[in-house]
Formats: structure tokens, sequence, C-alpha cells
């Protein structure tokens, strides 16, 4: 276990995901330069109850994910753009909100298992059209520009690109950072996937002169 400065948003932040953000509350000012000062990860987790900024303290979920900070803008009065990378998953067994003026957590790191690596390997071959489906869905909509990345092999990296790609509400992308294993992730995410994909298309086929075609090869 170790201690973690922890910054709630409401945001999920998933490992290799990049996090843009603006800092310009005091507390959250100290918080950042500790990190930078001291070259550690703060951690990002979903606010349960409460708001992002200027109110107390936010009630967060207890899972969350640690961020790297890799560019650092200084602006006036001590405020600041940062842009941080998702690392890895973690719980919190402990808050503290009384240590410093921004949230603290004892946490324990919280990795993904993998019971059966072959089988998870299967399931990430099952899941992969359906993740190039709907993004070529989304890269056809006539309001969105979507770039398509590459879609990864490793279970692990295609199971959470899979998490940030999703357009869904945070509560659901909760539940997708709080699974305990890859299997079980890629089962939600199938299942998520096959859910929006169909309400993708059905909404592309309602619009006149939009009706297309996919197939999940």
């Amino acid at each position: 276990m170790f201690e973690l400065p922890l910054f709630p948003l409401n945001t999920v932040l998933f490992p290799g995901m990049p996090l843009h953000l603006h800092i310009f509350e005091e507390r959250y000012k100290k918080m950042i330069q500790l990190c930078i000062e001291r070259s550690v990860p703060f951690g990002v987790v979903l606010i349960q109850q409460g708001v992002e900024a200027f109110g107390p303290l936010a009630e967060p979920y207890s899972i969350g994910c640690t961020a790297r900070i890799i560019e650092m803008e200084p602006l006036s009065e001590g405020r600041m753009n940062i842009v941080a990378v998702g690392q890895e998953r973690f719980s919190t067994v402990l808050l503290d909100s009384k240590k410093a003026p921004f949230l603290t957590g004892i946490v324990q790191a919280f990795p993904l298992s993998d019971p059966d690596p072959q089988a998870i390997h299967d399931a990430g071959q099952r899941f992969k059209p359906w993740l190039k489906r709907y993004l070529g869905i989304l890269a056809e909509s006539e309001s969105m520009e979507i770039e398509i990345p590459e879609i990864p092999d490793e279970p692990h990296t295609l199971a959470y690109l899979a998490a940030i790609s999703l357009q869904v509400p945070n509560s659901e992308k909760q539940g997708f950072l709080s699974v305990e294993t890859t299997g079980d992730l890629l089962e939600k995410l199938a299942a998520a996937y096959r859910r929006e994909v169909a309400l993708l298309r059905g909404a592309m086929n309602r619009k006149p002169g939009s009706i297309k075609s996919f197939s999940v090869n």
C-alpha cells in the first residue's frame, strides 16, 4: 500500500488514457506542484457525490487510476495546464481529508488478473471486430470526425482502448474500471459495444440518405 494525492473529477481515467487539465484552484495548484517536485503521480477518482471545483472535497469512488504528468504549461497566478497519462488502477483503502488541503488516500495496486491467458487472448480476438465496427460507424457520422487508431492485439491494451473509446455515461465507465479480470472486462465491453452499435446504426438508418451497411469483419 502507498499514499497518493487524489484528484476527484467528473472523469473516469483508464491506463494509457491522456488527461488534459487546467489547474486553477489553490488546493490543486499545491497538489500538482508537489507531484512535479517529487516526480510522483496523483490519483484520478470519479466523483460519487459532490462537485469538482470551489466546494467541499468531493466523495469519490474507491477505484481509480494513477496519472503521471508528462507536460506542464505555467500560467499567471500559479495556474497551469497539464497533460497526464493514466498508468495503473488502484483501490482506495483509506481516505484522508485533513492531512492536506486536497484529498489523499492510502491505496493499493489493483491490476487486472488473467487466470487463463489463452482464453483472454481468444476473447480479445473475438471482441476486436466490435471495436472496429463501432469506431467505423462514428467515423461515418456526419457530425463527428473520428481518427480510428490501430487496434492492438494485447488484451489489456485492447480492453482499455475500448473502455476509453466507448461514449457512455461515467457511471458505466466506472463499472469497467472496477472489474477484477480482463475476461470480465472484455465480456462487459462486448455487451456494451453490441448495444451501442445497434443504437448508432439505428440512429444513422433513420437519417435520410444515411442508410449504410456494416459487416463485423
